[in-house]
């Protein structure tokens, strides 16, 4: 099929967990609020009064699970420290994170949707692609259908955006947010992608948009233009040959719509490189919170894994994997975050991360009762490592 035949749809959930809050919290709507932090935190006290936490109070080592379009002015973004936050914002609300509150919602707005349209790829608690391309409605009428009912069902707003494939839908539903509806043709790559930052393509991150800075390559047009042997020097072929599809709109990707996954995956590409020992306590945080997110997603899943891996991206592009194979399956959290710490302990981390990602394999129902202890004796490792490259999804 000609890829401009395709009509994908990505849709993400504005301000997802901050806006969740402030259904509870409407007081708070217009402020700066930042997510993050112990359960400890309560702001409704025994008496049913309500006293809300201050960022500049805060103390630890903490990282910023999401943050309202407020606070992100400010400068607080996700996965930031949290003492960082609070030297930008020390005015802003923190309130707890509440992934059981999260998940409802997650499943409302994914339920509305599926009830129009159910051709849908999962992406995470809230995102999903869509593909209408077999749809009769045409796109702006069936857009503003299924925001319509993602709020009804939720009282939450979305953005969503309708392109050829995945790659320019991912990147058209940034465009016009929050509650945004962008609708992009094959003319709009020009006019509407080319002129933003090359990091805007999903796989590039800060380490990678000052390597091309360095070479001139500032926006996605720059991006598009640039010779390939150029590109070579500094990345390597297969990253080279995933920059160069992706600035030119290229992404044959199909959705993923089986309702059996293979795997279940959490990753997050730092805003700065990170090191090991400087910055441990913040990755320690992070590969922690990506532990226990992948936890929550295979108990939503109804799945455990015996397979527990990780994924490394060094700021060299160099990218290593690790894998654990259990004695059972498993979808505790302390479980992989042990299995995934000795994964982690066969890694040299001498040189600064871009990356970081938890992932469980080798799935399995979780209708009958398994151990969930590893048994040292019984455990198998392997090992990959590959030169390259991010991956443009």
């Amino acid at each position: 099929m000609n890829p401009l035949q395709r009509r994908i749809a990505h849709l993400d959930m504005d301000a997802f967990y901050a806006s969740v809050e402030l259904l509870r919290y409407p007081e708070l709507r217009g402020k700066p609020l930042v997510i993050g932090g112990s359960r400890d935190r309560q702001p409704v006290l025994a008496d049913g009064s309500r006293r809300f936490a201050r960022l500049r109070d805060y103390s630890g080592r903490g990282v910023v699970t999401t943050a309202t379009y407020e606070a992100r002015a400010l400068g607080v973004f996700s996965a930031m420290g949290m003492m960082k936050a609070a030297k930008l914002a020390p005015e802003a609300i923190l309130l707890p994170v509440d992934f059981a509150a999260y998940r409802h919602y997650s499943q409302r707005f994914k339920t509305a949707v599926a009830e129009i349209t159910p051709l849908i790829e999962d992406r995470g608690i809230d995102e999903i692609y869509i593909d209408l391309s077999a749809h009769p409605e045409a796109s702006v009428p069936l857009a503003k259908r299924i925001k319509a009912a993602v709020h009804g069902a939720t009282g939450l707003s979305c953005s969503i955006a309708v392109a050829a494939n995945k790659l320019l839908a991912k990147i058209g539903s940034e465009l016009d947010k929050p509650d945004g509806l962008t609708i992009l043709t094959a003319g709009d790559l020009e006019r509407r992608i080319w002129p933003l930052p090359v990091g805007k393509i999903n796989g590039v991150g800060p380490q990678a948009e000052r390597r091309l800075a360095r070479l001139g390559i500032h926006t996605i047009g720059d991006l598009a233009g640039s010779p390939a042997n150029l590109l070579l020097q500094q990345f390597g072929r297969s990253y080279t040959s995933c920059l160069l599809a992706a600035a030119n709109g290229i992404d044959e990707r199909p959705l993923i719509t089986a309702s059996e996954p293979k795997s279940i995956s959490r990753e997050t590409t730092f805003e700065r490189d990170l090191h090991a020992q400087q910055d441990r306590e913040i990755l320690r945080a992070m590969f922690t919170s990506l532990c226990t997110q992948v936890a929550a997603d295979l108990r939503r899943k109804g799945c455990r894994g015996r397979t527990i891996g990780i994924k490394l991206r060094f700021a060299d592009f160099r990218t290593v994997t690790r894998d654990l194979t259990l004695s059972s399956a498993t979808a505790d959290a302390q479980v992989i975050r042990r299995a995934a710490g000795e994964c982690l302990r066969r890694v040299s981390l001498e040189h600064r991360l871009r990356l970081l990602g938890v992932r469980v394999t080798t799935l399995s129902s979780a209708g009958h009762d398994c151990e969930t202890t590893p048994v040292q004796g019984e455990l198998v490792f392997s090992t990959r490592v590959d030169e390259a490259a991010a991956e443009t999804r």
